[in-house]
């Protein structure tokens, strides 16, 4: 029988040719706040992202859920300038099963729809099937984010349902929460066309 490798304490970083995932450090609060100024990603109402002067308190809110073992934080750093464009997590973390989400993802506009959040989502995918064996990964976003769900779905995860008044918003609407996917069995296809994604697609435009 394979032994399973258990999901660590802290974020391992991961590297592509695009995009570096680094573990979540107070440090990159500044950075950060930058990034989230380009298109104020705030503003989209059925989103949960960060004001600049709320920054260091939500890098502190996820770091927090990392010492309680149920998220591992990731900066989002854009290659080869090295600069700091976001962050993702994995998050709601399953270690009997193994499954976890890949989840609370914001970039700054100026890399929305370029390779970045396309390689960083297979470092991420590669990571939780290949190393730690997981059953599934889930992404979950509002119903009503529509440029959230078509990205979600341009990955090849499937949707499994609608969880409705899942959440309630920081104005006071209730979410409809919409659950994707990607199983273990789907990874090898779902790899073959992030990397089509990443060699051909991204190269021509």
């Amino acid at each position: 029988m394979t032994t399973r490798r258990a999901f660590p304490d802290a974020p391992v970083g991961l590297t592509g040719q695009h995009v570096q995932l680094v573990p979540l450090s107070p440090a990159h609060v500044e950075g950060l706040q930058h990034a989230v100024q380009d298109g104020e990603q705030w503003k989209v109402w059925c989103t949960s992202v960060p004001k600049p002067e709320a920054m260091q308190a939500e890098v502190e809110r996820r770091l927090a859920l990392q010492q309680r073992g149920t998220m591992l934080p990731y900066t989002v750093v854009s290659l080869p300038d090295n600069r700091i464009v976001g962050m993702t997590t994995f998050m709601n973390i399953d270690k009997a099963g193994p499954r976890v989400e890949i989840g609370s993802t914001w970039y700054a506009a100026g890399v929305q729809r370029t390779a970045v959040n396309t390689e960083a989502k297979m470092l991420l995918l590669s990571y939780a099937f290949e190393t730690l064996d997981c059953l599934a990964v889930e992404f979950r976003t509002h119903y009503l984010n529509q440029r959230s769900r078509r990205a979600i779905e341009r990955l090849g995860a499937r949707l499994d349902g609608i969880l409705r008044c899942h959440q309630r918003m920081p104005d006071g609407s209730l979410r409809d929460t919409c659950v994707y996917s990607v199983t273990a069995a789907e990874w090898p296809a779902v790899r073959n066309h992030l990397h089509w994604c990443l060699t051909e697609k991204y190269q021509r435009t």
